[in-house]
């Protein structure tokens, strides 16, 4: 009797692991990917055309500033046939090259941008240490040549992923991310390995470079101001990219693929459904890299940081204007009327 009672909760247990509700799934994606999709297209596209408006005043970096563009607008295109395929719960009709293709620049935009960001922090972390052994010696040739190099890295590093199966046997509804069950212990070494070459190893690149910028602006009192808050912007945007987009992402998409083996074993936790939830939540965020990464096109350019500055300066000076607040000025006659020309002039 006991052990009738045991074999029926397992069995108990193995039905109810088995039940995935994708309800979830299928209403949180289709929002993400629309939302990412008109604000990331928009951004980049203006961010691209800022890039080419100043090519030359910014230099080498702006090599990686439009291979970063590159790879959002790759990813971009794929999205409205994921909201598609989210929106028909979960069901595949593009064909199962194009999912494969989909899902390759999903990873193609994701590792691109990794790779790109951490070249850019380099350039940043050079060109602040040590300006005067990079001066005259990084041209747009190595910048070109590097940028061929990421590529290829991230080409190698994704390509694998091509050759798992993204739908279940006698299927072809299904275009998942990562890979059908029945390949699923093959697969997590691979993510796991992918893992630390494409994220691990660049984040400490970074966190490398741009912690030893901020102990050189925070000790010499010579750095320029702008310099300061730009970097400041900058790391600012990285962090946010790599608490928000990247690290949940690659730690909630290992622990997934993990629990599906545990489940395919027996094993079955009421924690598991929640982290499965995380994990798609975690991917609606990766998504979201292809609409902040445009930031980094801004933060390089003095042209707009001044822009904006003056239409905030303006903003401001209407509303007190039109509040019926009097500005004195130590030059005009208390009759003359406030001029919006001279709105520059002033120091607010």
């Amino acid at each position: 009797m006991k052990m009738s009672e045991d074999h029926d909760a397992h069995v108990l247990n193995i039905t109810t692991c088995t039940e995935i509700n994708l309800s979830f799934t299928h209403r949180f994606l289709p929002a993400v990917f629309v939302l990412v999709f008109v604000v990331g297209t928009f951004a980049n596209f203006c961010g691209l055309k800022t890039v080419f408006t100043r090519w030359k005043k910014i230099g080498s970096i702006n090599i990686f500033i439009l291979n970063l563009g590159i790879a959002d607008l790759l990813y971009l295109f794929t999205l409205p046939f994921l909201v598609v395929y989210y929106a028909l719960n979960s069901k595949w009709i593009f064909g199962q090259t194009f999912c494969k293709i989909t899902r390759f620049c999903f990873n193609l935009n994701l590792y691109g941008s990794i790779g790109f960001l951490t070249c850019i922090s380099i350039y940043r972390y050079l060109g602040i240490v040590h300006p005067m052994n990079v001066m005259g010696r990084i041209n747009t040739r190595h910048s070109v040549a590097i940028s061929f190099l990421v590529w290829i890295v991230v080409f190698i590093q994704i390509l694998p992923d091509m050759f798992f199966d993204k739908t279940a046997p006698n299927s072809s509804d299904a275009c998942y991310d990562s890979t059908a069950n029945h390949l699923i212990k093959d697969y997590l070494p691979y993510s796991i390995g992918w893992t630390v070459t494409g994220f691990v190893i660049p984040l400490l690149v970074i966190l490398a470079c741009y912690g030893h910028i901020v102990v050189v602006l925070a000790t010499k009192a010579n750095v320029n101001t702008l310099l300061k808050q730009r970097c400041l912007k900058l790391v600012i945007i990285l962090t946010v990219l790599f608490s928000i987009c990247f690290i949940p992402y690659h730690v909630l998409r290992n622990l997934n693929l993990k629990i599906r083996i545990l489940k395919m074993e027996g094993t079955c936790k009421a924690s598991f459904d929640d982290i499965y939830v995380a994990h798609q939540i975690s991917r609606g965020l990766a998504s979201l890299n292809s609409a902040i990464n445009p930031l980094i096109y801004l933060i390089g350019n003095d042209d707009f940081l001044m822009r904006f500055h003056n239409v905030t300066k303006r903003a401001r000076m209407s509303l007190v204007h039109w509040t019926g607040a009097v500005i004195y000025r130590k030059a005009d006659p208390p009759t003359e009327e406030f001029q919006p020309e001279n709105f520059d002039q002033l120091v607010i």
